[in-house]
C-alpha cells in the first residue's frame, strides 16, 4: 500500500512549515498567492488528499491527545473523561480518535501522529503536557485546539477547566464548619495546574479562618518524574492534623489505606476529603466526601468550542470554568477530642 502523503511531506519539499502548507490548502490568510499556488500544485502532484474529501462535511473527526502518564486505564480520571468525550461527540455527529503520547515522544516534542498524518479536523488536548509540547503543536499545526482540564498561558488559548480553586475552598470551609482547624493538604504542587489551583483554594480558606499554613502539612502524593500515585509512599508529619484535603479521590483513597496501617481510623480519628467524585471500584470501602466535577458539561463545552473553531465561528478565546458541587459522604466527622 502506498504511503499516505502528509502535510509534513509537502512542507519538507518546499522548505516551509506545516502551518504554511495547512493555511495554503485550507484557503486561510497569511500565505502569498504565489506560494499558495505552488503548494497546491505540489500537493496535487504528490497525490495529497484532504480528510474532508472522504467524509460528509457535517461530520468532523476530533483528535483527543493525552500524555501517557495521566492515562493508566485502571484508575485514570482522564479515561473516564475520554469516555464522556466519545459519547458526546457521537451525539454531535462527530468521531473521536484517541492518541496517547509516550513519555519519550513528549520529551522530544514529537508531533502526534494524528496531526502528522492530517487525520483530524481539530484537537482536544486532555491533561497538560510538559513545557514546550503545546508550543510545538501550535507552531507545527494550524488545527483548532481546546485544552481540557488545564490552562496554558499562550495567546488565543481555549481552555475548559473545573472550578478547582473554589471547589477546594468550599471543601476546606466544610471541614472548619465540622470543627477542624488543623488541616493539611495532599498534592504535589506544580505537577499539574489543577493540583496547584486546589491548593490555593485550601490556602484561601485557611487564611480566612486565621490558620497558619504549615509547610510540614503540605504533602506530596506522586513521583515527580513518572507521575506514579499508586506506589508513592506518603511522608506524614510528626504532629498529625485532624483532617486532610486531598487533590483527588484516588489520592484520598490511598491516604486512607496508609492511615489505617498506622492504626488511625477514618473518619473517627482523622477526616479526609477528595476531589473529582470519581474512583475506580474497589479502591475504597468508605465513601469519600468530595467535589463532584461536572465532566459532562466540561466535555460539551469543549466540543462546542472546537466545532465553532473548525467552522470559523468568531468566538472570544479564553478560559471557561465549569462549576460542580460538594458530595457529602462518610469520610468526615468532627475532630476526636481524645486525639487532639
Amino acid at each position: 500500500m502506498a504511503k499516505r502523503v502528509t502535510l509534513s511531506d509537502i512542507a519538507k519539499v518546499l522548505n516551509v512549515s506545516n502551518v504554511t502548507v495547512s493555511k495554503a490548502l485550507s484557503g486561510q490568510k497569511g500565505v502569498s498567492e504565489e506560494l499558495r499556488e505552488k503548494i497546491r500544485r505540489l500537493a496535487d502532484q504528490m497525490g495529497y488528499r484532504q480528510p474532508s474529501s472522504k467524509r460528509n462535511n457535517s461530520s468532523k473527526n476530533i483528535g483527543v491527545i493525552v500524555p501517557g502518564r495521566y492515562f493508566e486505564i485502571r484508575n485514570s480520571f482522564y479515561w473516564y473523561m475520554y469516555q464522556e468525550l466519545a459519547t458526546v461527540a457521537v451525539k454531535e455527529k462527530c468521531f473521536t480518535m484517541l492518541e496517547v503520547i509516550e513519555p519519550e515522544d513528549e520529551e522530544k516534542h514529537e508531533l502526534p501522529k494524528l496531526i502528522q498524518e492530517n487525520k483530524v479536523d481539530g484537537i482536544i488536548l486532555l491533561g497538560r503536557p510538559k513545557n514546550g509540547y503545546i508550543k510545538t503543536i501550535r507552531e507545527e499545526s494550524s488545527l483548532p485546539m481546546v485544552c481540557l482540564d488545564f490552562f496554558d498561558d499562550f495567546s488565543n488559548c481555549d481552555s475548559v477547566i473545573s472550578d478547582g480553586f473554589y471547589g477546594t475552598y468550599m471543601l476546606t470551609n466544610y471541614l472548619f464548619r465540622m470543627g477542624h482547624t488543623d488541616i493539611a493538604y495532599v498534592g504535589t504542587l506544580l505537577y499539574t495546574g489543577s493540583i496547584t489551583d486546589r491548593y490555593l483554594g485550601y490556602c484561601k480558606s485557611m487564611m480566612e479562618h486565621g490558620q497558619e499554613i504549615r509547610k510540614e502539612w503540605i504533602l506530596d502524593d506522586r513521583d515527580w518524574a513518572t507521575g506514579d500515585v499508586l506506589s508513592f509512599e506518603f511522608k506524614l508529619p510528626e504532629k498529625m492534623p485532624t483532617a486532610f484535603v486531598c487533590n483527588c479521590d484516588l489520592t484520598a483513597s490511598l491516604l486512607i489505606k496508609h492511615l489505617r496501617k498506622l492504626n488511625y481510623r477514618v473518619p473517627e480519628d482523622i477526616s479526609v476529603v477528595g476531589f473529582d467524585n470519581y474512583l475506580y471500584p474497589g479502591l475504597s470501602d468508605i465513601g469519600i466526601t468530595t467535589y463532584d466535577v461536572n465532566v459532562r458539561e466540561m466535555v460539551k463545552k469543549s466540543i462546542s468550542i472546537l466545532l465553532d473553531r473548525i467552522n470559523h465561528v468568531k468566538i472570544k478565546p479564553g478560559v471557561r470554568i465549569v462549576q460542580g458541587e460538594i458530595v457529602y459522604k462518610e469520610s468526615v466527622m468532627p475532630p476526636n477530642k481524645d486525639k487532639t
